[in-house]
């Protein structure tokens, strides 16, 4: 009997607030290089330390957000795993769940090359290289040697697979889509029309600290 192929899942994680283009060109390009089954878009808790959210969205309208945002797109996926009271989830807890709840299934993490620099402080970051494959996004403004040789520290430090995300470099922030909303500046096409309809419906961002 032949092996039956394993699947292959992106992990967007954040707090998307708000979703933006940036993120969906991420996930789309991850999909096609690595050739992922799908990409998993999950909005997290609102964390402890970011308790003072005065004019933001509730987790509940960001979850809304990345819905409508992915709902075009088969292969994405909207993921509650991390979306509780309790807030804020460490990325190797959620890695042991998504793992032991199918073993089946290889996953990439996708994250942005300045989250590299730090990433031997985050909680137990063999486990979570034990447990995914790092899909770094490179940034201008970061240095490619200096991340090249980040990326051969940690693969020696912690055995980790890391792989470079081949994307265009949209420079835009859910901080800078928030100025823009203050400053009544047009969203178009750094924002699904979906979620700029949302965000005028539900009056969202006004007079928030950014």
């Amino acid at each position: 009997m032949a092996e039956k192929k394993r699947k292959r899942k992106g992990i967007m994680g954040g707090t998307f607030d708000p979703i933006h283009i940036g993120h969906l060109i991420l996930g789309e390009n991850a999909y096609l290089q690595f050739g992922l089954d799908s990409v998993l878009f999950m909005p997290c808790g609102n964390p402890p330390h970011k308790q003072e959210r005065t004019g933001r969205a509730q987790t509940s309208q960001r979850v809304e957000m990345v819905r409508l945002a992915i709902a075009d797109n088969p292969h994405f996926e909207l993921s509650l795993i991390e979306t509780h009271d309790q807030g804020y989830t460490y990325t190797k807890e959620t890695l042991r769940r998504l793992t032991n709840e199918h073993p089946d299934t290889d996953y990439y993490f996708i994250m942005g090359a300045d989250s590299l620099f730090s990433f031997e402080y985050w909680r137990e970051p063999e486990e979570i290289c034990r447990l995914a494959t790092l899909v770094v996004a490179v940034r201008n403004h970061v240095d490619k040697a200096s991340l090249d040789s980040q990326i051969a520290y940690l693969k020696e430090k912690f055995q980790a697979r890391i792989e470079k995300l081949d994307t265009p470099n949209i420079d835009i922030s859910s901080q800078t889509i928030r100025s823009w909303i203050n400053q009544e500046k047009s969203l178009r096409y750094y924002v699904k029309d979906s979620v700029i309809r949302y965000i005028d419906e539900n009056d969202l961002y006004r007079g928030c600290e950014q």
